[in-house]
């Protein structure tokens, strides 16, 4: 910053009228500065949702996760600024120059404090939207993994009655294996219908 501002004072070519308006002309290229960083940590928002849209990854999420951080510091950072813009208000001694300056500054101050402020519940809202979708996939799989467990549970059931060492009248039947495979199936199929009727899957 403090090189872009001598920069930027060098083609102006104007100078300083005292040291009061080098102050504030400093608070002034802070805010720009601000809402130029508040401008790339958008774009980093929007990029990062794209790539979400495609795959929800950790990656994607962790890099959200510090745009966060990032812009709970720059709104703790430019509240700071405010209240030193305020107390030195009080405290040097303000031309109507100064008074000119001191109101550009409050407005950039104060468009820098509400675009952070929208960038944050914009991204707070994101996160909650993402994390929605997470739950509702694991819901998913979990359900989906739970269905495949009931209609497994029948061929299971069959074959653990069926091949117990117990006297059951099919030990010697040629269609014992027959029978307990369509008492298999027709149990999983029955379970699948009843589901598929409760609206499960």
């Amino acid at each position: 910053m403090m090189i872009d501002f001598v920069s930027f004072q060098q083609k102006r070519g104007v100078g300083f009228t005292d040291y009061v308006d080098m102050i504030f002309r400093l608070f002034l290229s802070s805010a720009v500065w601000y809402l130029k960083r508040l401008k790339q940590i958008n774009t980093l928002i929007e990029k990062a949702k794209r790539n979400l849209d495609h795959n929800v990854d950790n990656e994607s999420l962790i890099g959200l996760s510090r745009l966060q951080d990032s812009l709970t510091y720059f709104n703790t950072s430019i509240r700071g600024n405010e209240n030193l813009l305020q107390k030195l208000k009080f405290k040097l001694q303000v031309d109507e120059l100064d008074a000119d300056l001191i109101e550009d500054v409050n407005i950039e101050m104060t468009q820098a404090k509400e675009t952070t402020s929208i960038y944050s519940n914009i991204l707070e809202s994101t996160m909650d939207t993402y994390q929605s979708i997470i739950n509702n996939n694991m819901n998913n799989v979990m359900r989906t993994l739970t269905v495949v467990t009931i209609l497994m549970m029948f061929p299971t059931l069959v074959a653990g009655l069926f091949g117990m060492n117990l006297v059951n009248g099919m030990e010697h039947s040629k269609m014992g294996f027959i029978i307990a495979l369509v008492i298999s199936i027709g149990g999983s199929v029955l379970t699948w219908l009843f589901l598929k009727y409760k609206r499960l899957i």
